[in-house]
């Protein structure tokens, strides 16, 4: 659901004030100062990613595979008294960083629930958010898909009368030519469909 309402922010021009990066005195004096204003003129949100410096897409890739990889850790669940859903664990349950908070210190952080709204809640009306959840989930998907095939080019009902930003690249590429300084991006990009 983010996804779809960010690209269609993103479509329109709408980004941050100030720097994305910049240098910070004699640590990095040569590092090119790059605005969010920058990025967004790039194009529609897939122009954007492209237009990304390396080292960004990086730590977005990075935050991804770290939460990929705690939401699927077997070490971390039992500690919370669960298990991995193949293994007959809770499906959806995403586990909180109360592991953290017992070695390093890590104050507690729910990214499920962040304000506690669902301890309040009767099993029956978490039942019915759930299934709530659930479908404008599914219908976000469908939206960020038809957005990113109505940006190639591709007929899609109902969002054809959209003036959204056509892309000229691939989609499904997390790198592009701006990131050939990346090892194996220049080789990856030698292959097309």
């Amino acid at each position: 659901m983010a996804a779809f309402v960010g690209y269609l922010v993103q479509a329109n021009g709408i980004h941050w004030p100030g720097n994305l990066q910049g240098p910070l005195g004699a640590v990095n004096g040569d590092l090119p100062t790059i605005s969010y204003a920058d990025i967004s003129a790039a194009g529609g949100p897939s122009d954007q990613w492209d237009a990304l410096p390396s080292a960004a897409k990086l730590q977005i890739l990075g935050a991804v595979g770290f939460l990929e990889m705690w939401g699927e850790a077997s070490i971390v669940l039992e500690k919370e008294g669960q298990q991995h859903y193949v293994r007959g664990g809770k499906p959806g349950y995403y586990p909180t960083f109360q592991v953290l908070r017992d070695t390093i210190g890590h104050p507690p952080l729910n990214l499920f629930d962040p304000f506690n709204l669902q301890g309040k809640m009767t099993p029956e009306k978490k039942e019915r958010g759930l299934l709530i959840e659930l479908n404008n989930g599914r219908l976000a998907m469908i939206g960020i898909f038809g957005l990113i095939s109505a940006s190639k080019g591709l007929i899609v009902p109902g969002l054809d009368t959209l003036d959204i930003p056509k892309y000229a690249g691939e989609p499904m590429a997390f790198f592009s030519s701006v990131n050939s300084d990346l090892p194996y991006v220049a080789d990856m990009l030698k292959f097309s469909l």
